[in-house]
Protein backbone atom coordinates (compact mmCIF):
# COMPACT_ATOMS: atom_id res chain seq x y z
CA UNK A 1 0.00 0.00 0.00
CA UNK A 2 1.16 3.74 -0.72
CA UNK A 3 -0.61 4.95 2.43
CA UNK A 4 1.12 8.64 3.24
CA UNK A 5 2.40 8.88 -0.18
CA UNK A 6 2.23 12.10 -1.93
CA UNK A 7 2.23 11.66 -5.95
CA UNK A 8 1.75 14.77 -8.50
CA UNK A 9 0.69 13.73 -11.96
CA UNK A 10 2.05 16.42 -14.56
CA UNK A 11 0.57 15.15 -18.22
CA UNK A 12 0.68 12.85 -20.19
CA UNK A 13 -1.40 10.65 -22.70
CA UNK A 14 -4.43 7.90 -21.79
CA UNK A 15 -1.75 5.33 -20.36
CA UNK A 16 -1.68 7.70 -17.87
CA UNK A 17 -4.98 7.13 -16.68
CA UNK A 18 -4.47 3.37 -16.12
CA UNK A 19 -1.31 4.44 -13.42
CA UNK A 20 -3.14 7.49 -11.76
CA UNK A 21 -6.17 4.09 -11.24
CA UNK A 22 -3.21 1.60 -9.88
CA UNK A 23 -1.97 4.17 -7.23
CA UNK A 24 -5.22 5.02 -6.14
CA UNK A 25 -6.46 1.85 -5.91
CA UNK A 26 -2.99 1.60 -3.28
CA UNK A 27 -4.30 4.44 -1.53
CA UNK A 28 -1.39 7.06 -2.86
CA UNK A 29 -2.79 10.94 -2.38
CA UNK A 30 -2.73 11.94 -5.63
CA UNK A 31 -2.54 14.99 -7.29
CA UNK A 32 -2.94 16.01 -10.88
CA UNK A 33 -1.49 19.01 -12.78
CA UNK A 34 -2.41 19.25 -16.95
CA UNK A 35 -5.69 16.94 -16.46
CA UNK A 36 -8.63 19.80 -16.31
CA UNK A 37 -9.94 18.81 -19.50
CA UNK A 38 -10.22 15.05 -18.12
CA UNK A 39 -13.75 13.96 -17.90
CA UNK A 40 -13.19 10.98 -15.69
CA UNK A 41 -13.40 11.91 -11.99
CA UNK A 42 -11.63 10.12 -8.74
CA UNK A 43 -13.00 10.22 -5.95
CA UNK A 44 -10.25 11.67 -3.51
CA UNK A 45 -8.02 13.30 -6.22
CA UNK A 46 -7.09 16.54 -6.87
CA UNK A 47 -6.92 18.48 -10.10
CA UNK A 48 -4.26 21.78 -9.41
CA UNK A 49 -2.83 24.19 -11.80
CA UNK A 50 0.59 24.46 -12.13
CA UNK A 51 1.66 27.01 -9.77
CA UNK A 52 5.07 27.84 -8.31
CA UNK A 53 4.28 25.53 -5.35
CA UNK A 54 2.78 23.04 -6.83
CA UNK A 55 5.24 20.11 -6.40
CA UNK A 56 5.98 20.90 -2.40
CA UNK A 57 6.12 18.18 -0.04
CA UNK A 58 5.30 15.63 -2.80
CA UNK A 59 7.24 12.18 -2.80
CA UNK A 60 6.79 11.53 -6.31
CA UNK A 61 6.19 13.24 -10.02
CA UNK A 62 5.34 11.53 -12.57
CA UNK A 63 5.75 12.70 -16.26
CA UNK A 64 4.96 11.81 -19.18
CA UNK A 65 6.88 8.99 -21.42
CA UNK A 66 8.72 11.68 -22.45
CA UNK A 67 9.22 13.92 -19.57
CA UNK A 68 9.49 17.40 -21.07
CA UNK A 69 11.28 18.42 -24.36
CA UNK A 70 14.40 21.32 -24.59
CA UNK A 71 12.67 24.29 -23.09
CA UNK A 72 10.89 21.93 -20.28
CA UNK A 73 7.37 21.91 -21.94
CA UNK A 74 5.38 18.84 -20.46
CA UNK A 75 2.63 17.86 -23.10
CA UNK A 76 -0.63 17.12 -21.54
CA UNK A 77 -3.66 15.85 -23.95
CA UNK A 78 -6.09 16.52 -21.13
CA UNK A 79 -5.19 20.45 -21.33
CA UNK A 80 -4.68 23.01 -23.38
CA UNK A 81 -2.76 25.11 -21.01
CA UNK A 82 0.93 24.89 -21.44
CA UNK A 83 3.19 23.74 -18.80
CA UNK A 84 6.56 24.65 -18.23
CA UNK A 85 8.40 22.34 -15.74
CA UNK A 86 11.06 24.66 -14.12
CA UNK A 87 13.71 24.97 -11.48
CA UNK A 88 11.19 26.56 -9.02
CA UNK A 89 8.91 23.61 -8.95
CA UNK A 90 11.85 21.46 -8.45
CA UNK A 91 12.96 23.43 -5.56
CA UNK A 92 10.11 22.23 -4.25
CA UNK A 93 10.92 18.76 -3.86
CA UNK A 94 11.54 17.36 -0.69
CA UNK A 95 15.17 15.98 -1.06
CA UNK A 96 14.08 11.93 -0.95
CA UNK A 97 11.87 12.96 -3.45
CA UNK A 98 11.81 10.97 -6.98
CA UNK A 99 10.70 12.08 -10.31
CA UNK A 100 9.60 9.19 -13.04
CA UNK A 101 9.19 9.46 -16.65
CA UNK A 102 9.88 7.24 -19.27
CA UNK A 103 12.55 8.71 -21.30
CA UNK A 104 14.57 12.13 -20.02
CA UNK A 105 15.82 14.82 -22.01
CA UNK A 106 18.84 16.97 -20.74
CA UNK A 107 16.90 19.68 -19.68
CA UNK A 108 14.68 17.18 -17.22
CA UNK A 109 17.99 15.40 -15.88
CA UNK A 110 20.41 18.66 -15.53
CA UNK A 111 17.37 20.39 -13.92
CA UNK A 112 16.76 17.76 -11.24
CA UNK A 113 20.77 16.94 -10.59
CA UNK A 114 20.68 20.78 -9.26
CA UNK A 115 18.97 19.40 -6.47
CA UNK A 116 20.16 15.99 -6.14
CA UNK A 117 16.30 14.25 -7.36
CA UNK A 118 16.57 11.32 -8.85
CA UNK A 119 15.36 10.56 -11.98
CA UNK A 120 14.50 7.05 -12.64
CA UNK A 121 13.66 6.33 -16.74
CA UNK A 122 11.12 3.50 -16.82
CA UNK A 123 12.07 3.06 -20.37
CA UNK A 124 15.81 1.89 -19.52
CA UNK A 125 14.65 -1.01 -17.60
CA UNK A 126 14.34 -4.25 -19.53
CA UNK A 127 10.88 -5.42 -18.39
CA UNK A 128 9.44 -2.50 -19.28
CA UNK A 129 10.95 -2.38 -22.58
CA UNK A 130 10.16 -5.74 -23.21
CA UNK A 131 6.53 -5.61 -22.46
CA UNK A 132 6.05 -2.43 -24.54
CA UNK A 133 8.05 -4.00 -27.75
CA UNK A 134 4.45 -6.10 -28.14
CA UNK A 135 2.66 -3.04 -28.95
CA UNK A 136 4.84 -1.51 -30.67
CA UNK A 137 5.24 -4.24 -32.81
CA UNK A 138 1.36 -4.91 -33.40
CA UNK A 139 1.41 -1.28 -34.03
CA UNK A 140 4.05 -1.30 -36.90
CA UNK A 141 2.29 -4.22 -38.53
CA UNK A 142 -0.66 -2.21 -38.45
CA UNK A 143 1.29 0.61 -40.46
CA UNK A 144 2.73 -1.40 -42.49
CA UNK A 145 -0.58 -3.22 -43.57
CA UNK A 146 -2.10 0.49 -43.76
CA UNK A 147 0.11 1.51 -46.35
CA UNK A 148 1.39 -1.15 -48.74
CA UNK A 149 -0.96 -3.34 -51.18
CA UNK A 150 0.97 -6.41 -50.74
CA UNK A 151 0.87 -9.03 -48.06
CA UNK A 152 3.11 -8.99 -45.43
CA UNK A 153 3.04 -12.79 -45.39
CA UNK A 154 5.39 -13.71 -47.96
CA UNK A 155 7.35 -10.35 -48.24
CA UNK A 156 11.00 -9.76 -47.87
CA UNK A 157 10.90 -7.99 -44.32
CA UNK A 158 13.83 -6.20 -43.11
CA UNK A 159 14.29 -5.05 -39.20
CA UNK A 160 17.48 -3.62 -38.60
CA UNK A 161 18.23 -4.02 -34.71
CA UNK A 162 18.29 -6.79 -32.68
CA UNK A 163 17.65 -5.25 -29.22
CA UNK A 164 14.21 -5.69 -27.06
CA UNK A 165 12.21 -3.86 -29.86
CA UNK A 166 13.87 -5.53 -32.78
CA UNK A 167 13.59 -9.13 -31.61
CA UNK A 168 9.80 -8.73 -31.18
CA UNK A 169 9.35 -6.75 -34.28
CA UNK A 170 11.36 -10.11 -36.04
CA UNK A 171 9.31 -12.86 -34.28
CA UNK A 172 6.01 -10.74 -35.10
CA UNK A 173 6.63 -10.63 -39.10
CA UNK A 174 8.18 -14.00 -38.70
CA UNK A 175 4.57 -15.87 -37.43
CA UNK A 176 2.90 -13.76 -40.31
CA UNK A 177 5.51 -15.73 -42.77
CA UNK A 178 7.42 -12.83 -43.89
CA UNK A 179 10.69 -13.93 -44.80
CA UNK A 180 12.98 -12.05 -42.27
CA UNK A 181 16.25 -9.94 -42.71
CA UNK A 182 17.76 -8.73 -39.29
CA UNK A 183 20.69 -6.14 -39.58
CA UNK A 184 23.30 -6.48 -36.24
CA UNK A 185 26.41 -5.64 -35.33
CA UNK A 186 27.70 -7.88 -32.45
CA UNK A 187 28.43 -11.74 -33.77
CA UNK A 188 26.18 -12.52 -30.67
CA UNK A 189 23.36 -11.19 -32.18
CA UNK A 190 24.16 -12.72 -35.65
CA UNK A 191 24.00 -15.76 -33.95
CA UNK A 192 21.44 -15.50 -32.11
CA UNK A 193 19.50 -14.23 -34.77
CA UNK A 194 20.23 -17.13 -36.72
CA UNK A 195 19.04 -19.57 -34.08
CA UNK A 196 15.95 -18.23 -34.39
CA UNK A 197 15.02 -18.65 -38.16
CA UNK A 198 15.86 -15.19 -39.31
CA UNK A 199 18.24 -14.25 -42.33
CA UNK A 200 21.24 -11.72 -40.02
CA UNK A 201 23.76 -9.58 -41.80
CA UNK A 202 25.73 -6.79 -40.59
CA UNK A 203 24.98 -3.63 -40.56
CA UNK A 204 27.56 -2.39 -42.96
CA UNK A 205 26.55 -4.24 -45.58
CA UNK A 206 22.74 -2.86 -45.30
CA UNK A 207 23.61 -0.92 -48.82
CA UNK A 208 23.59 -4.33 -50.37
CA UNK A 209 20.83 -5.95 -48.41
CA UNK A 210 18.27 -3.74 -48.95
CA UNK A 211 18.38 -4.19 -52.83
CA UNK A 212 15.13 -6.38 -52.79
CA UNK A 213 13.15 -6.02 -49.61
CA UNK A 214 9.57 -4.94 -49.45
CA UNK A 215 9.21 -3.57 -45.91
CA UNK A 216 12.05 -2.12 -43.64
CA UNK A 217 11.34 -1.35 -39.80
CA UNK A 218 14.05 0.38 -37.93
CA UNK A 219 14.53 0.64 -34.41
CA UNK A 220 18.25 2.07 -34.27
CA UNK A 221 17.92 5.63 -32.71
CA UNK A 222 20.59 6.64 -34.62
CA UNK A 223 20.97 7.71 -38.41
CA UNK A 224 21.09 4.03 -40.54
CA UNK A 225 19.31 4.65 -43.07
CA UNK A 226 21.35 7.40 -45.16
CA UNK A 227 20.27 9.31 -48.30
CA UNK A 228 23.21 6.62 -49.90
CA UNK A 229 21.19 3.81 -48.61
CA UNK A 230 17.77 4.86 -49.99
CA UNK A 231 19.10 4.87 -53.30
CA UNK A 232 19.36 0.97 -53.38
CA UNK A 233 15.96 0.68 -52.00
CA UNK A 234 13.12 -0.16 -54.42
CA UNK A 235 10.25 2.34 -54.29
CA UNK A 236 7.80 0.15 -53.86
CA UNK A 237 9.81 0.20 -49.87
CA UNK A 238 7.65 1.33 -46.97
CA UNK A 239 9.99 2.19 -44.55
CA UNK A 240 8.73 2.63 -40.81
CA UNK A 241 10.95 4.21 -38.65
CA UNK A 242 10.15 2.88 -34.54
CA UNK A 243 13.22 4.66 -32.74
CA UNK A 244 12.67 7.47 -30.97
CA UNK A 245 13.29 11.08 -32.20
CA UNK A 246 14.53 11.71 -34.82
CA UNK A 247 14.63 8.28 -35.90
CA UNK A 248 17.29 6.72 -37.79
CA UNK A 249 16.20 7.71 -41.20
CA UNK A 250 16.90 10.15 -43.74
CA UNK A 251 13.49 11.61 -43.91
CA UNK A 252 14.02 14.44 -46.21
CA UNK A 253 16.10 12.13 -49.10
CA UNK A 254 13.57 9.24 -48.89
CA UNK A 255 10.53 11.77 -49.79
CA UNK A 256 12.83 13.01 -52.58
CA UNK A 257 12.90 9.83 -53.94
CA UNK A 258 9.05 9.15 -53.73
CA UNK A 259 9.87 6.30 -51.05
CA UNK A 260 7.14 6.19 -48.12
CA UNK A 261 9.14 6.92 -44.84
CA UNK A 262 6.55 7.12 -41.48
CA UNK A 263 8.89 8.55 -38.14
CA UNK A 264 6.72 6.30 -35.48
CA UNK A 265 7.56 6.44 -32.17
CA UNK A 266 5.42 5.70 -29.08
CA UNK A 267 3.35 3.67 -30.73
CA UNK A 268 2.10 1.50 -27.45
CA UNK A 269 0.79 4.65 -26.42
CA UNK A 270 -0.90 4.97 -29.42
CA UNK A 271 -2.34 1.55 -30.74
CA UNK A 272 -2.55 0.22 -26.92
CA UNK A 273 -2.97 2.64 -24.34
CA UNK A 274 -4.74 0.97 -21.63
CA UNK A 275 -2.10 -2.38 -22.20
CA UNK A 276 0.95 0.14 -22.18
CA UNK A 277 -0.65 2.04 -19.20
CA UNK A 278 -1.10 -1.17 -17.18
CA UNK A 279 2.53 -1.81 -17.92
CA UNK A 280 3.83 1.41 -16.49
CA UNK A 281 1.18 1.11 -13.56
CA UNK A 282 2.46 -2.42 -12.73
CA UNK A 283 6.21 -1.10 -12.75
CA UNK A 284 6.09 1.74 -10.93
CA UNK A 285 3.35 0.82 -8.39
CA UNK A 286 6.16 -1.89 -7.34
CA UNK A 287 9.59 0.65 -7.49
CA UNK A 288 7.26 2.94 -5.60
CA UNK A 289 6.42 0.64 -2.50
CA UNK A 290 9.81 -1.23 -2.34
CA UNK A 291 11.52 2.61 -2.38
CA UNK A 292 8.82 3.21 0.60
CA UNK A 293 9.69 0.24 2.70
CA UNK A 294 13.22 0.60 2.53
CA UNK A 295 12.70 4.31 3.16
CA UNK A 296 10.74 3.79 6.39
CA UNK A 297 12.42 0.62 6.99
CA UNK A 298 9.10 -1.53 6.97
CA UNK A 299 9.63 -4.74 6.18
Amino acid sequence: MLTGIEVAFIGGDARQLEVIQKLSELDATITLIGFDNLQQDYNGITKVEMKEDVLAGKDIVILPAVGTDDQGKVESIFSKNEMILQELHIAQLPAHAKVYTGMAKPYLTNLCNQYGIEVIELFERDDVSIYNSIPTAEGAIMMAIQNTDFTIHGSQSMVLGFGRTGITMARTLQGLGAHVLVGVRRPEHYARASEMGFMPFYIKDLYERVANIDLLFNTIPTMIVTAQVITNIPHRVVIIDLASRPGGTDFRFAEKRGIKAILAPGLPGIVAPKSAGRIIANTLSQLIEEDFIKRDGVE
